[in-house]
């Protein structure tokens, strides 16, 4: 639960891989999260019934209880949304973690973009689920992000973004000056498996690109790095 709109918002994060943890934990903090790190189910559980958090990031495979039923018994007493991680795999897996209540489920390896991506999406639909809205994060010294509206202006001037496309230029404003792949684009936005010859990206790309440039757009600018994927590029 969030205590205040202020607020940083708090991850507990129960994985017992010490590199995975380190990393996931500092990208976190960096991201301007509150980030607790448990090793083991039972601590997790015990420190999840006892304090409030806005999300858990948790790994199935974990020593002593495992994440599943660190979830069941989560549930009977919280509501926290919970992201389980697991290299197993297996649809079975899947299918038994959203059972149990989970909120989404990301399989091992996975991109720390992805993770942002995901842990975004969660506390997002949270927060809408609440009634609550969580302070504008200004992502653009120049484009200001308007979600109830899915579009972005520039001082008084809307540039006419559709919903894909809005989602498009946030997921490449949130991660300026990282190139993010196709099938990863395609997936966290278009929610659709990426093909190599579907050109419907490459469509939504363009047209962002000529509503940007209309609307006076100079503070960056979205670029192709061939066989790969996307950047946006600052130029302030």
């Amino acid at each position: 639960m969030l205590t205040s709109p202020a607020a940083s918002p708090r991850i507990l994060a129960i994985e017992d891989d010490p590199l995975l943890a380190s990393h996931l934990c500092e990208h976190l903090q960096r991201r301007g999260f509150e980030v607790t790190l448990k090793e083991s189910g039972e601590e997790g559980l015990e420190l999840a019934g006892s304090e409030d958090f806005d999300l858990i990031l948790m790994d199935i495979l974990l020593p002593g209880l495992n994440g599943l039923e660190v979830l069941g018994t989560l549930r009977r007493e919280r509501k926290v949304p919970v992201i389980l991680m697991s290299a197993l795999g297996a649809e079975q897996d899947r299918i038994a973690g959203f059972s149990q209540g989970a909120d989404d489920y990301l399989p091992k390896p996975f991109s720390m973009s992805e993770m942002e991506v995901r842990i975004d999406a969660v506390l997002r639909r949270v927060a809408y689920e609440r009634g609550e809205s969580r302070p504008a994060e200004r992502l653009d010294p120049q484009l200001e992000c308007v979600e109830s509206r899915n579009d972005v202006r520039i001082g008084n001037q809307w540039v006419g973004l559709t919903p894909t496309e809005y989602r498009l230029l946030e997921t490449l404003l949130k991660h300026a000056e990282e190139v993010l792949t196709k099938a990863f684009l395609y997936q966290h936005v278009l929610h659709r498996p990426y093909a190599q010859h579907d050109r419907v990206l490459d469509m939504h790309i363009s047209h962002i690109r000529r509503k940007l440039q209309d609307a006076g757009y100079s503070a960056g600018r979205v670029e192709t790095v061939w066989g790969k994927g996307y950047v946006l590029t600052r130029m302030l």
